[in-house]
């Protein structure tokens, strides 16, 4: 894979030393910032998902089950959605647009359903088409099996690769001794589909007996975050952990991720899950968080807005409400500063067409971050 950073190392290292004050949680302050904050939506509870249409327009999700639509600083309702299940961590999650929206018009929607087996809910893939304030043409490309009362670890993101592929994630359902590890179920998983939503012929899984066919790695708990690499077009992930684990990690074909086998944290109770770290046929993930920082939304920045952080990665911590810049050198951490610190719990982050950094906060809306 190549290297995620144009900075030689020793750079790096004297900018965390010289730019910086550091805490004692291991992550940097910065004396100075180089942007400012300007609120564009305002009166949100839990900005989800965003996407950025034409004319700056933005799309935003919900939990609850709104969907807003804004223009010019004005939002309304986007009507005919489907049934949302609101509970715990489920309800209207990400949204994605098709790599050729701009020509089909296809959205995709991650929700929690009540459609299928037992009682309660479970998360689904939709795609539809906005018509003006109504979504139109709706499809269920995908819907996680059994449904569960549980209100946690519904995952659940969505991106597409440079080949057209959609990805998205489930967490496993607060069921971590059985969905995770089995790829027979729903849950704990990355799945990969064609753009509607038939099953591509390689998937690692195809073949296997009783498998869910749509999987495509395995082992995970709880991913709240997708973004491709832009460099190298690899997907990468990060999921929650328990107390302590949180973990980013390169997702690969058919790969084990481990949960909860091997993991870096342990309960919240602080009684051990496992005594095991790592373990032969599962994956070591990039870097891991102790304590846990919640993370949610994740974005490469590639704008030249932003020079000092061209190659970074930014992260939403819910727990401790920030946003984290990472400097990364050869698929490793080697920097981490903390951004926007106190302004509450960072749900999302994304880059829009005009390079400008969005930013999702719990309680607030949506803030873009302007280069001084």
């Amino acid at each position: 894979m190549q290297k995620s950073l144009w900075l030689p190392y020793f750079f790096v290292v004297l900018l965390s030393t010289s730019c910086a004050q550091k805490s004692d949680k291991g992550i940097n302050i910065p004396k100075t910032l180089d942007f400012t904050t300007e609120l564009v939506v305002g009166d949100i509870q839990n900005p989800w998902g965003m996407v950025f249409l034409q004319n700056n327009a933005i799309l935003i999700s919900e939990k609850s089950g709104k969907l807003l639509l804004n223009n010019s600083g004005k939002s309304s309702e986007v009507e005919n959605l489907p049934s949302i299940y609101n509970r715990g961590q489920g309800g209207l999650m990400d949204i994605e647009l098709h790599p050729d929206y701009e020509n089909n018009g296809w959205i995709y929607f991650s929700y929690a359903s009540t459609d299928g087996e037992g009682k309660g809910g479970n998360t689904a893939i939709m795609r539809a088409k906005l018509s003006g304030n109504r979504l139109e043409d709706k499809q269920v490309l995908y819907k996680a099996s059994p449904n569960s009362t549980r209100g946690q670890h519904f995952g659940s993101r969505i991106e597409f690769d440079k080949d057209g592929y959609l990805f998205f994630s489930i967490g496993e359902r607060g069921n971590r001794d059985v969905n995770p590890q089995d790829i027979t179920r729903d849950g704990g998983k990355i799945y990969r589909l064609h753009d509607d939503g038939s099953i591509p012929k390689d998937n690692p899984f195809i073949g296997k007996r009783g498998a869910k066919t749509a999987i495509y790695s395995y082992g995970h708990r709880n991913p709240q975050g997708l973004a491709l690499h832009p460099e190298t077009g690899v997907l990468w992930e990060h999921e929650h952990g328990p107390k302590g684990g949180d973990e980013i990690n390169i997702i690969e074909k058919g790969k084990n991720y481990g949960w909860p086998i091997i993991t870096y944290g342990i309960n919240y109770s602080g009684t051990e899950i496992t005594d095991e770290t790592k373990r032969p046929g599962m994956e070591q993930p990039l870097y891991q968080w102790t304590p846990s920082i919640a993370p949610s939304g994740m974005t490469f920045v590639t704008s030249d807005k932003y020079p000092k952080w061209k190659g970074n990665l930014l992260v939403g911590s819910l727990a401790f409400q920030y946003l984290e810049r990472l400097e990364l050198y050869d698929n490793k951490v080697v920097y981490r500063e903390k951004l926007l610190g106190g302004m509450g719990r960072v749900r999302n982050v994304r880059q829009d067409p005009d390079e400008f950094i969005y930013v999702g906060i719990e309680g607030k809306g949506i803030y873009r971050l302007v280069p001084k």
